[in-house]
């Protein structure tokens, strides 16, 4: 495989290529094709979700070559002086493009002196300067910036996106990828095509041959094995405080992570929840899990004394919020446990 990063090796280089932000790619080809183009743009969404690489697109779509194409890190360039600089920059006419753009990446990490030399420049921008200015915290920025933009918002990417992403990624780099393997990058990816990617080198440079097992999967990212997630279910439908502690344990034992192991637990409950409540929703389930996983989740949703229900989802929930809090990371999704096998009556 190329020792180039999968991120960057996959990177998409046209709109077609860009996965799960249609209503975005819509929108800009449209105004793209009338001549409309905004001279301020703000992409806004998580990590990972596809914003530079967009950004590099929608340049190259209104004819900027590299040499008018400026990409700043607003994370290390925030200051008064680096947006006065750019200022000047861009009252000088493109070297050979019809626009000059300016990439602004974290743009949220601009200083308030930085954000008001800003603004003066996107009130009056020369007609051949374009703004794309790109931040994780939308809620960071000025409303004066947002208002003189247009705006689009990323979405984060569904498991199911992510896994046939991981798979034709795998398939061009002959690698052959188990079904349920590349199910646990998508979901421990989180919504990012970048995390999902870095995860599946990870998994590559492990693997001693072209193919990636589950097991291997769960070997370099610390995820627990689906037989451990499944006793901690059990443990909760049972009351079995024991068997539920004894699976933590185990799981610390074996350097699992608390937070794949919280996470696992909880899309599976999900799973179980939706297939009781939304038995219409039973065909895209199974195409995410395994088999052996699917008859298991379908036994425990069938069962009507049931007590996986959305109080015990709650409760993971928040211990997965206090995981990176706690002084022991096992300890909210014990406590968790306990609460949940307490002898209480069952809430639906």
């Amino acid at each position: 495989m190329s020792e180039l990063a999968l991120y960057r090796k996959y990177r998409p280089q046209s709109f077609k290529e860009v996965l799960g932000q249609e209503h975005i790619v819509s929108a800009l080809e449209g105004a793209i094709s009338l001549g409309r183009i905004a001279h301020a743009y703000l992409f806004a969404g998580s990590r990972g979700t596809g914003k530079t690489s967009v950004a590099r697109i929608l340049a190259r779509a209104i004819g900027t070559d590299d040499a008018d194409l400026y990409e700043i890190d607003a994370a290390s360039n925030r200051g008064i002086e680096d947006v006065r600089a750019l200022r000047e920059g861009v009252a000088a006419v493109p070297f050979e493009s019809r626009y000059k753009v300016y990439i602004i990446d974290e743009a949220h990490m601009l200083t308030r002196e930085a954000f008001n030399a800003l603004l003066k420049t996107l009130e009056e921008p020369p007609r051949h300067a374009v703004f794309i200015l790109a931040t994780t915290e939308v809620e960071k920025l000025p409303e004066t910036i947002i208002s003189r933009c247009e705006l689009h918002t990323f979405k984060r990417p569904t498991q199911r996106i992510l896994k046939e992403a991981v798979e034709r990624i795998a398939k061009k780099e002959g690698i052959a990828i188990e079904g349920v393997a590349s199910e646990l990058i998508a979901l421990l990816a989180e919504g990012s095509f970048r995390d999902a990617q870095s995860v599946l080198q990870k998994a590559v440079g492990a693997s001693r041959d072209k193919k990636i097992t589950l097991a291997e999967v769960e070997r370099i990212t610390g995820a627990p094995k689906g037989e451990l997630v499944n006793k901690l279910i059990l443990a909760v439908e049972k009351k079995d405080s024991a068997t539920g502690l004894d699976a933590i344990g185990k799981a610390v034992s074996q350097n699992i992570e608390m937070h794949a192991l919280a996470k696992l637990l909880l899309a599976k409950m999900r799973f179980i929840l939706l297939l009781r409540n939304a038995p219409e929703m039973e065909a895209g389930i199974r195409e995410e899990v395994s088999q052996e996983d699917f008859a298991f989740l379908k036994q425990a949703a069938e069962n009507k004394e049931s007590r996986i229900t959305s109080r015990a989802l709650l409760e993971f929930l928040t211990a997965y919020d206090l995981i990176n809090v706690a002084a022991l990371p096992q300890l909210p999704l014990e406590l968790a446990v306990m609460a949940l096998t307490a002898n209480t009556p069952r809430a639906d």
